[in-house]
């Protein structure tokens, strides 16, 4: 029995040592990655509560899926996908629910007003108002990920993003 014990023992603090790498491990890479994961997180949304909320669902999504990651594709790839599906399913949930109200001022003293900041400003504003999978290409390809690399992540074919980026193009050319 007591031979039970030692064995059961040990066994657990393997256990728990492996838990502790894989939690250090995790971490690391959420450092390694966070301002990707952001910047996906402010492409689906403007308000910091909301992004917050957001990067906490796609941390949750990450360690829930981070012993299935089979390292098929680069680990970079992975995190851009399960960021862009959490972003894409809480944006469906969101317009499920209504439009919230905005009861901020409405002025930022701190705003920048030079001509390159407006530019940036527009076409963001501009991209806001795709939809939801052409958001996510043009993110990817402002993010300098290739063509390949947009389409594994997207789940469509080089091609296809090829054809997809320049109808967005067109579409953030024609907008007003």
């Amino acid at each position: 029995m007591i031979a039970s014990y030692g064995c059961n023992y040990k066994r657990n603090q393997l256990i728990i040592s492996l838990m502790e790498a894989s939690e250090r491990e995790f971490a690391s890479i959420v450092r390694k990655h966070k301002n990707t994961i952001y910047t996906v997180c402010y492409m689906f949304s403007k308000d910091e509560d909301e992004v917050s909320d957001l990067f906490q669902e796609i941390l949750i999504n990450l360690w829930k899926g981070y012993e299935k990651f089979r390292g098929e594709s680069s680990l970079n790839s992975w995190i851009y996908k399960v960021s862009l599906n959490t972003c894409i399913s809480a944006d469906r949930k969101k317009k499920k629910m209504g439009k919230k109200v905005d009861l901020s001022v409405g002025s930022n003293l701190y705003e920048d007003t030079d001509q390159d900041t407006k530019q940036i400003r527009q076409l963001y504003s501009r991209i806001s108002k795709l939809g939801v999978i052409d958001r996510a290409i043009v993110l990817l390809w402002l993010d300098n990920l290739s063509y390949d690399e947009i389409g594994e992540i997207v789940g469509i074919s080089t091609k296809n993003v090829s054809v997809k980026l320049v109808r967005i193009r067109e579409q953030l050319k024609a907008m007003k």
